[in-house]
C-alpha cells in the first residue's frame, strides 16, 4: 500500500480535482480515503475534463469492492492494487478505463528537516530503485552531523550513525509486515550498556532507604529478582529497571510520610494547630467615578454603584441636587461612532415620558469602562436565573521553555499595550478563563495550580477546572467560575501533532469543547511551524488540525470544524512573520507605524487569499509585534539566532494572535486585545483578549405542555441554488442538520444543473424538491436563537462539497426573506449558496423579549443635531449594532474581481426609494444580529425583474470597465472564477469584467432584499445603503433606514 503512489491518503475533495486538473488527460486516476465511510476509499478518475468520483468499500471479509448500481454483481479483490490493476482494463463499468495514475507530490524539506508532510511518507517498499533506498539513510546522516556539535553524547552519536549506515535492513522488514525494529533494538542495548551499572547502583540506595522507613515490607522487586547484576544488555531489562525506579521515587515520599504520621501516633506527640483560614468573600466592586462633560461645557461626575444598582449624576457649579438613577430606570444605551467617547443614556420617568441624556467621557477607554459597569449592573440585578450574556478571557503565552514570573497580573487582569482594560473594570473576573501556552516547562498539575493561586490572588474567587489538555509542551487550561460549574457539560478535549511526519508533538493543536447551557463552544490552541519562510508549513498545520481535530459533537463530524460550535476561538503561537526587512520592521516599530507593518503580515495575506482562517475575525492590532524579544527586557528584539546550519534572522513579527468564529447573528463582542510589557521571562510577550458573549439556555415555555392544540412552526423554502468549485458532474442532495429538529432531514436531487464554465457546478432546487422543516418548538423567541446547518452531498459519492450555517431569526416572519454564504469543506471554500425561506411560526407563539445585550445598541450622530430633549413615549427598539472592518487589515481596493459566485466585494444589498418614498437614514443592525465579517465581503445585488431565478427575478450582468482588482482587493477573496454564461454581457461571451467604479454597483431594482451589510468608509460615500427587508416576524421589529445618496457627482448605471 504504502507503494502505491496513486494513493493520496486522506487529501480533500478539492485537492484531488487538482491534481487531476494538473494531469489533464482523460484516464488519469488517483485513490484517496473515503470521508463518508471509514475504512473505505474514493477513486476518483478524470475524463473530458470533469471528475467522476467511485466509492471503493470493503464488505464483511476485507474484500473491496466499487459500488455498482442496484442489481449489478460487484467484483471483489483483497487488495487495492489488484482492484485498480483490473480496472485498468476497458469495459469494466468505468467511464473510461485507468490509465494515468497521479502520483502524490514529494514534500519539500524546509531547513529544520521537516518535510511539508512528514518524511514517514516516503519509505520505499521492496523492488524500488537503490537510489530511493539510499536518500533516506543519507538524508537522516546529515540530520545527525547536524546534531553532534551541540552534544556532548559522542560515543552515543557514534553508535546512532553505525545504525543509519545498515538500518535499511530494519526498512525492508518493514515493507514485509515485520514491524519489529531488531537493529534498532541491538543498537539501544549496546549504546545504553554503561547505564546498567548506574541503575543498579541507584537502586540499591533507593531500596535501602524504603527498607528504613518501612522495615516490614520489604520484598525485593520483579527486576531485581530477575538479576540486576547481570551484564546481559537486553533492552526490555534496562526498561524493566527504570520502570522500577521509578515506581520507587513515586512510593517514596508516601512511605515516608505515613512513617512520620505512626510515629507521632505512637509517642502521642502533639503538633501545633493550623488555624484553617476561611476562603476569602468575592470582593465587591468598588464605587466607580468618572468626569464626563454635559452639554457644550457643563461639567459633571457619574457615580457607578454596581452593588446598590444606581448610577448618580452630579453637576459641577451647578446648584442643583444629584440625581440618582435605578438600574431599573435605565431603558438603553446607545453608544455614538462618529464620537467615540460619547454616550446617550436613555431613561424611564415617572410622567410614562423617556428622557435622554448624553455624555462625554475622556476617551474612549473610559466610556467603555462605564458601559461595561452598567452592563454587569444590569445582570447582577437581573431577575433571571440563567445568565444571557458572559465574559470569555482568551489568553495565549509561548514560554520559552523558561518558568512563569511570580505574578501573571498584567496577562490575567489584560493591562499592558494596544486594546487593554480600563482600571476600573480591569479586576473584574470573568466568568471563563481560556489560557494556552506553548514551550511550558512546568508540570501539568503545577502550573494549573499556579493559574488558579494566581486568579484566587486577584479575584478572589477560587475557580474550577473544566479541562486541562496538554501535548508536550503545548497546554490548555480552561477554568470556570464556581457558580458556572454546572451549566458546563459535554466537555471534549483532542489534541494533533504537526511536528516530522506528524508524528512528534513539539508542534501542533490542543483543542478543548464544551456547551454552556445551550451554547456550544470549542477553543484551538496551537503552535505552527516556525521560520519566515514557511508560509506553506504553516497552512498545511492549519489545514491538518482542522481536519484532524476531534471536537464538538460526534454527529456534526462531517461537517468543517469552524461550522460546529456557536463560538470558535482560535489562538496560539501561529508563527506567521513580516515580509520585510528587519531594519525597516524596526525603524516602523519605533515610529509606532503599525499599519505599514500590518501590510505585509504573513497571517493577514494568507486570510486575504483565503488560505487560512476563512470567516474568522480577529480584534485590531495597536500593539507592538510580540516576537522576538531579548529576555529579561521588553527594550530590545534579537533578531538573530545562531544555529548548526548557520545565522538565522528572525524578524520581530506577531506570531501570537487571537481569532475567533461565531455563527451568524449571534452576540459576540472583543473588549480588548493586546499584549503585556512587563512580563519579560520569555522572547514572547503574553497576549490576551476579553470577549463579551452571548449565551442561550434551555427554553421553557410559558403554557404548559398539552394544555391546547400543538401548532407547529414550519421552515419553508421557495428555492435554493448552489455554485460548486469542481469539474464534477454529479447530482446532488442537501442534508439539513439542526438542534431544533427532532432528526437530519434531506432534500430530493437538484431539479437543475449547469456545467457549462469549465470547473464549476450549478445546481438547483425548486421547492417542490425541499423538505418543510418542522422545529419541535413553535415559540419565536425559541427559533431566534437557532442555526441550520446545510451540507450538500453528491448521490454517488456521499461526500460532501460544501457546508453552510443559516440563522432562524432574519427568516422569521410571513414573507419570505433571502439568504446568501459561502460553503466550506475541510477549511477551504468550495463555492456558495442562495435562496428563499421563510419562518413561521403560529399565532400565540410570537412572544419575545429584550435581552440583555440588546439594550447597549451603537448610533451614528446626525451632525450639528442638539440631543432630543423628548423622545417618544416608548424608546425605540435596540438598533442592530455594527461591526467595523478591522483596522489591522489593509483597505480593500476600490476595484472588484467580476464573479460567477453571487457575491461581490464591498457591494451591499441596496434598495431604491419607491415612487414617492424619500431617502431614509443609514440602518443599524440589533445587537444580537449578524455579528461575524459577512462571508468574504458583502454581497451582490439582489435580483432585479430583467432575468427569472428559480421563481425569483435576477440581477442583470454587470458593466463592462476597469480590469480586475488585484488579487489583495479586500479581506476575503471569492475564489477566481468566471462569471456564468447566462450572466455574460453578451451571447456567448464569458470574458471577465467589473464595473467602471463601485458607485456603478449600488443601485439595483426595488425588487432587492436581504440584510445590509456594513460598507468600508472608502466606498460608504459612494453606495446607498439599504433599506429594511420589511417584517422580521418579531413584534416591534426595528425598522431599519437608509442614508440619502450623494447628490452630486452622475448616476450610477444599473445592474
Amino acid at each position: 500500500m504504502a507503494a502505491a503512489r496513486w494513493y493520496h491518503r486522506d487529501i480533500s475533495q478539492v485537492v484531488a480535482e487538482e491534481l487531476l486538473a494538473k494531469a489533464g488527460r482523460d484516464g488519469s486516476f488517483l485513490v484517496r480515503d473515503s470521508e463518508s465511510v471509514k475504512g473505505a476509499y474514493a477513486l476518483c478518475l478524470l475524463f473530458q475534463r470533469h471528475v467522476y468520483t467511485y466509492r471503493i468499500l470493503p464488505d464483511d471479509e476485507g474484500l473491496l469492492s466499487v459500488q455498482t448500481i442496484q442489481g449489478i454483481q460487484a467484483k471483489c479483490f483483497r487488495t487495492l492494487p489488484d482492484l485498480i490493476g483490473a480496472y485498468q482494463h476497458p469495459n469494466n463499468g468505468l467511464v473510461t478505463p485507468l490509465q494515468h495514475p497521479v502520483h502524490r507530490p514529494r514534500p519539500d524539506e524546509d531547513s529544520d528537516g521537516e518535510d511539508a508532510r512528514g518524511w514517514g511518507h516516503t519509505v520505499p517498499c521492496p523492488g524500488a530503485p537503490p537510489s530511493s533506498r539510499t536518500h533516506i539513510p543519507q538524508q537522516l546522516h546529515q540530520r545527525l552531523q547536524e546534531q553532534v556539535h551541540s552534544s556532548p553524547a559522542s560515543d552515543f552519536t557514534g553508535f546512532m550513525a553505525e545504525y543509519l549506515t545498515h538500518h535499511v535492513h530494519d526498512l525492508e522488514a518493514l515493507c514485509h509486515g515485520q514491524p519489529q525494529l531488531r537493529h534498532l533494538s541491538t543498537a539501544l542495548a549496546t549504546a545504553c550498556r554503561a547505564l546498567h551499572s548506574e541503575i543498579d547502583s541507584t537502586l540499591a540506595g533507593l531500596e535501602t532507604l524504603v527498607k528504613v522507613f518501612d522495615p516490614p515490607v520489604s520484598p525485593r522487586s520483579p527486576a531485581r529478582e530477575q538479576g540486576f547484576l547481570s551484564s546481559d544488555p537486553d533492552l526490555e531489562l534496562l526498561l524493566n529497571k527504570i520502570s522500577t525506579v521509578n515506581h520507587l521515587l513515586s512510593s517514596l515520599e508516601k512511605k515516608v510520610l505515613k512513617s512520620l504520621q505512626e510515629t507521632v501516633t505512637r509517642h502521642n506527640l502533639a503538633l501545633p494547630s493550623v488555624a484553617m483560614t476561611p476562603l476569602p468573600a468575592a470582593r465587591p466592586l468598588a464605587v466607580q467615578n468618572f468626569e464626563v462633560k454635559v452639554g457644550k461645557c457643563q461639567r459633571a461626575a457619574l457615580t457607578v454603584d454596581v452593588e446598590s444598582g444606581t448610577v448618580t449624576v452630579t453637576k459641577k457649579g451647578s446648584s442643583s441636587p444629584e440625581e440618582v438613577i435605578p438600574q431599573d430606570k435605565i431603558l438603553q444605551l446607545i453608544k455614538y461612532q462618529s464620537v467615540q467617547s460619547k454616550v446617550r443614556l436613555v431613561c424611564a420617568r415617572e410622567n410614562q415620558k423617556s428622557l435622554s441624556r448624553d455624555f462625554i467621557f475622556p476617551n474612549a477607554r473610559k466610556r467603555e469602562a462605564f458601559c461595561q459597569l452598567l452592563q454587569l449592573m444590569k445582570i447582577q440585578h437581573s431577575n433571571l436565573d440563567e445568565p444571557e450574556i458572559i465574559s470569555v478571557y482568551v489568553g495565549t503565552w509561548n514560554m520559552g521553555s523558561t518558568p512563569p514570573p511570580r505574578s501573571l497580573a498584567s496577562w490575567l487582569t489584560s493591562r499592558g499595550l494596544g486594546r487593554t482594560q480600563d482600571e476600573t473594570t480591569a479586576c473584574i473576573p470573568h466568568d471563563i478563563y481560556v489560557l494556552g501556552t506553548q514551550e511550558n516547562s512546568l508540570g501539568d498539575r503545577e502550573w494549573v495550580e499556579f493559574l488558579c493561586a494566581s486568579l484566587k490572588t486577584l479575584m478572589a474567587i477560587d475557580y474550577r477546572v473544566v479541562a486541562l489538555q496538554c501535548l508536550w509542551s503545548i497546554k490548555m487550561v480552561v477554568l470556570v467560575k464556581p457558580e458556572h460549574q454546572r451549566r458546563i457539560s459535554h466537555v471534549h478535549t483532542s489534541s494533533v501533532k504537526t511536528g516530522i511526519a506528524n508524528t512528534l508533538g513539539n508542534k501542533g493543536a490542543v483543542g478543548v469543547s464544551f456547551l454552556f447551557n445551550g451554547t456550544s463552544f470549542g477553543f484551538v490552541n496551537c503552535h505552527l511551524a516556525s521560520g519566515s519562510e514557511k508560509t506553506h508549513r504553516r497552512n498545511q498545520n492549519y489545514s491538518d488540525i482542522l481536519h484532524s481535530l476531534a471536537l464538538g459533537d460526534k454527529r456534526l463530524g462531517g461537517f468543517d470544524l469552524t461550522l460546529r460550535f456557536t463560538h470558535l476561538f482560535w489562538f496560539g503561537d501561529l508563527n506567521y512573520r513580516l515580509d520585510m526587512d528587519v531594519q525597516d520592521i524596526l525603524s516602523h516599530i519605533v515610529k509606532k507605524e503599525f499599519q505599514a507593518l500590518l501590510a505585509v503580515d504573513q497571517l493577514s495575506l494568507e486570510r486575504e487569499k483565503n488560505k487560512v482562517f476563512l470567516q474568522f475575525s480577529e480584534g485590531d492590532i495597536s500593539f507592538p509585534p510580540t516576537y522576538r524579544y531579548e529576555r529579561g527586557t521588553r527594550d530590545t528584539y534579537v533578531w538573530q539566532k545562531s544555529k548548526p546550519t548557520g545565522m538565522r534572522i528572525n524578524v520581530p513579527s506577531w506570531c501570537d494572535r487571537i481569532l475567533w468564529k461565531s455563527h451568524p447573528e449571534t452576540h459576540v463582542v472583543c473588549n480588548s486585545y493586546g499584549c503585556t510589557d512587563d512580563i519579560v521571562t520569555s522572547d514572547h510577550s503574553p497576549v490576551f483578549a476579553t470577549f463579551e458573549v452571548g449565551v442561550t439556555s434551555q427554553f421553557v415555555p410559558k403554557e404548559a405542555p398539552g394544555s391546547g392544540p400543538e401548532a407547529l412552526a414550519c421552515i419553508e423554502w421557495e428555492s435554493i441554488e448552489v455554485i460548486l468549485k469542481t469539474t464534477s458532474r454529479s447530482k446532488c442532495y442537501i442534508e439539513f442538520h439542526s438542534y431544533c429538529l427532532e432528526e437530519v432531514q434531506r432534500s430530493g436531487e437538484n431539479t437543475f444543473q449547469n456545467c457549462e464554465i469549465p470547473g464549476f457546478l450549478k445546481l438547483g432546487w425548486s421547492s417542490k424538491h425541499l423538505p418543510v422543516l418542522n422545529p419541535i418548538l413553535p415559540h419565536l423567541e425559541y427559533l431566534g436563537d437557532q442555526h441550520l446547518l446545510l451540507s450538500i452531498k453528491g448521490v454517488e459519492s456521499c461526500e460532501s462539497y460544501g457546508e453552510c450555517c443559516l440563522a432562524l431569526r432574519s427568516a422569521i416572519g410571513s414573507t419570505a426573506q433571502q439568504f446568501e454564504t459561502f460553503l466550506f469543506h475541510r477549511g477551504e471554500e468550495t463555492g456558495s449558496l442562495r435562496g428563499w425561506m421563510r419562518v413561521r411560526v403560529p399565532r400565540g407563539r410570537s412572544g419575545t423579549r429584550e435581552r440583555l445585550y440588546e439594550w447597549i445598541s451603537f448610533e451614528e450622530e446626525e451632525e450639528d443635531a442638539e440631543p432630543a430633549a423628548e423622545p417618544p413615549t416608548c424608546p425605540k427598539p435596540p438598533p442592530q449594532r455594527l461591526r467595523s472592518r478591522p483596522r489591522s487589515l489593509p483597505e480593500p481596493a476600490t476595484g472588484y474581481t467580476n464573479p460567477a459566485y453571487f457575491i461581490f466585494e464591498g457591494v451591499p444589498n441596496a434598495r431604491l426609494p419607491g415612487p414617492g418614498e424619500a431617502p431614509e437614514k443609514q440602518a443599524e443592525r440589533p445587537a444580537g444580529g449578524p455579528r461575524c465579517r459577512s462571508p468574504g465581503g458583502p454581497r451582490l445585488p439582489v435580483p432585479s425583474e430583467e432575468e427569472p431565478w428559480c421563481g425569483r427575478p435576477r440581477c442583470g450582468p454587470p458593466s463592462r470597465g476597469s480590469p480586475l482588482s488585484p488579487p489583495r482587493a479586500g479581506h476575503h477573496k471569492r475564489p477566481k472564477s468566471a462569471v456564468l454564461a447566462r450572466d455574460a454581457p453578451g451571447l456567448g461571451d464569458c470574458s471577465l469584467c467589473a464595473a467602471t467604479r463601485p458607485s456603478q454597483l449600488g443601485q439595483v431594482s426595488p425588487q432587492g432584499r436581504g440584510d445590509r451589510q456594513e460598507l468600508p468608509p472608502r466606498l460608504s460615500q459612494h453606495l446607498e445603503v439599504p433599506r429594511p427587508l420589511g417584517k422580521r416576524g418579531a413584534p416591534g421589529a426595528p425598522e431599519l433606514e437608509a442614508q440619502p445618496a450623494p447628490p452630486a457627482g452622475p448616476q450610477p448605471a444599473r445592474l
